[in-house]
């Protein structure tokens, strides 16, 4: 079993600035002269942390880490006001794109988990000749059906102690509509408290369901106020607006990138993003990869996701890069 590599620190970060008043924090790690790679955090909102660095081989790679617009340590944040108008997956993907520019980065694999696997594909999709390969994590392709299982009722059949919670900042009279829409109402309000509770809620419906067995640790971390706001504030703005995407546009353009190698791994009991999603990816792109991982759900952090992970990028570490 493949574990994550030791703890490493940045050699270099700044920040990127990216027009519209928003400056996108930015780190790279590893070896300087390494096999670029790029690492899309989840969320959207969930920004990054020093773990991520460590899926990939640092005397191989150069691990470049970013914290996407409105959270993490990018400016202006969400709790601060941040205006999000201005954060849409074309944002998000021109900011990438003009980081691997600012970083005289050619080519890259890209990494993402969950909305990060989303915003890979949907960067690929626009700029496949900038992505050397993919690996990609709990699959997530922001179709509506994707959206009401998770947040409409399904998944809480599954989690009825915990659904039962995130229900509890709804009006009763709102639980039978469109609880993204409820919850947008809410993370909305002039009033502070209301604003705080529902992201609370939001937030800890996703990191209680997230592993397959409970996580107690990163359900307290995740409780932060900042990082709940910023968490389920964008969410909640992507997800009410299908992620800025067509319906299944991911699945309709993959023909754009078919021929480039990747690797799906996906934990059979995945709650979040469950597996039919990875499977719907995988049957439209026979050339990757898809691993299943019996013992695991959505987490990253679970033994067999990091060891199909740490595989993927070990394999490909091998591979000719043109930095």
């Amino acid at each position: 079993m493949r574990r994550l590599y030791p703890p490493i620190e940045p050699y270099d970060h700044g920040m990127l600035e990216a027009g519209d008043g928003q400056a996108v924090y930015w780190e790279t790690s590893g070896n300087p002269n390494g096999k670029p790679a790029v690492f899309l955090h989840g969320g959207p909102g969930g920004g990054t942390m020093p773990l991520n660095r460590r899926f990939f081989d640092p005397g191989r790679y150069r691990i470049v880490l970013l914290d996407q617009r409105g959270c993490g340590r990018s400016t202006p944040h969400i709790a601060d006001g941040a205006d999000l108008s201005v954060n849409t997956t074309a944002h998000l993907i021109a900011d990438i794109e003009a980081l691997r520019e600012k970083l005289g980065i050619d080519q890259w694999l890209v990494f993402g988990g969950s909305w990060g696997s989303t915003l890979s594909l949907a960067y690929a999709q626009r700029y496949p000749e900038r992505v050397t390969e993919l690996v990609l994590r709990g699959i997530f392709l922001l179709r509506r059906k994707e959206i009401d299982w998770y947040y409409n009722g399904s998944a809480g059949c599954v989690y009825p102690d915990e659904w039962e919670k995130f229900l509890a900042p709804i009006p009763e009279a709102e639980r039978d509509g469109d609880l993204v829409a409820a919850y947008h109402r809410l993370l909305s309000s002039a009033d502070p408290e209301i604003v705080g509770a529902a992201a609370l809620a939001w937030t800890t419906w996703e990191t209680t369901t997230s592993s397959l067995r409970p996580d107690p640790a990163r359900v307290a971390q995740t409780s932060d106020t900042r990082f709940a706001l910023a968490f389920a504030k964008i969410e909640n703005h992507y997800f009410r607006h299908g992620g800025f995407l067509d319906e299944a546009q991911l699945l309709r353009d993959i023909g754009v990138i078919t021929h480039i190698p990747a690797v799906i791994v996906q934990g059979r009991h995945d709650i979040v993003c469950p597996a039919v999603s990875a499977w719907d990816l995988h049957r439209a792109w026979p050339g990757s990869r898809l691993h299943i991982v019996d013992d695991a759900a959505h987490s990253a952090t679970e033994p067999g996701i990091i060891h199909r992970l740490v595989e993927a990028t070990d394999t490909f570490a091998a591979v000719e890069h043109h930095g």
